[in-house]
């Protein structure tokens, strides 16, 4: 192992920040170390970081990986990277991608550790959780909490469904803005994602493929969380534009009084996948019968 690089003098070489890409540089050396760390149960042969910055991660990395591909969106920042790793560039064992991390072919990876642009890391997350490799990923704290919160707790919301859906979810360390050039306002937060199927089922509904069904049911949690403070029975009939259902009221006649009653922030991801499995039958039957009365 190699003696990690000065984060400072990292960015002294390439530069400051520029605050149109939201960049916030991790200069803590204790932190930057442990981080690759959070890693050590995934296959770290290939790992993807997203936002290479000036490298201070990208050379702990380089550390325990056998190859690493980071992508960054800078095109000043990304030839930095390229320079100052020309020698493993050169060895190929350093892609830099310049560009969107929304937008690039990603390659082949096996786990994804990164500090992630904040402006975008709920898009970047959810662009690759469903690809299903396992990451460790820095978040801004209040975002982090809100992704591993349980059912019943007012951090508990549709981030929390949609990420518990793909992954375990784990916050193994916070971080303060002193650790941070420039600081952010907020605090930050490390979270641990490792990828495992959901115990239960949400592709045999609305289509012929596990994708459709699991559309099905994202978009029936991302209706129901925009009526959050209401109970789900008025929920379920507010939000049949954004949900899709043609016949809200007969989906309500399908479930249980006691569910009803309830707001969606008390119900886990496996009752919400319930309700989506029921209001996708009713949508079928609904959609059977009006075909055969034509």
């Amino acid at each position: 192992m190699t003696e990690p690089r000065d984060p400072d003098a990292l960015i002294r070489r390439a530069g400051r920040p520029n605050p149109e890409f939201d960049q916030h540089f991790l200069v803590d050396d204790r932190v930057l170390d442990r981080i690759p760390s959070y890693a050590e149960a995934f296959d770290r042969s290939h790992v993807l970081e997203v936002g290479a910055g000036t490298g201070a991660l990208t050379d702990r990395l380089l550390d325990v990986a056998d190859h690493v591909t980071t992508v960054e969106r800078d095109p000043d920042f990304a030839a930095f990277v390229r320079e100052e790793f020309a020698a493993e560039v050169e060895a190929g064992r350093l892609d830099v991608l310049e560009g969107d991390a929304l937008e690039v072919d990603l390659p082949e990876y096996t786990c994804s550790i990164s500090n992630l642009p904040y402006g975008v890391s709920s898009e970047v997350t959810f662009r690759l959780l469903p690809l299903g490799k396992p990451a460790v990923s820095m978040y801004q704290r209040e975002f982090a909490e809100r992704m591993a919160a349980e059912a019943g707790t007012s951090e508990y919301g549709r981030l929390s469904v949609t990420t518990q859906h793909y992954a375990n979810v784990e916050v193994v360390e916070t971080v303060p803005r002193e650790a941070f050039d420039p600081q952010p306002r907020v605090e930050s937060a490390v979270v641990r994602l490792t990828p495992r199927e959901p115990e239960y089922d949400v592709g045999t509904e609305t289509g012929d493929s596990e994708a459709v069904g699991e559309q099905f049911f994202l978009g029936f949690v991302k209706a129901l969380f925009t009526q959050r403070r209401k109970n789900v029975r008025n929920a379920i009939r507010n939000t049949a534009h954004i949900s899709g259902l043609d016949d809200p009221d007969a989906v309500v006649a399908a479930i249980d009084e006691d569910v009803l009653r309830k707001r969606p922030g008390d119900l886990d991801p496996a009752t919400f996948a319930e309700l989506a499995t029921v209001a996708a039958d009713v949508e079928r039957e609904t959609g059977s019968e009006k075909g055969g009365s034509e």
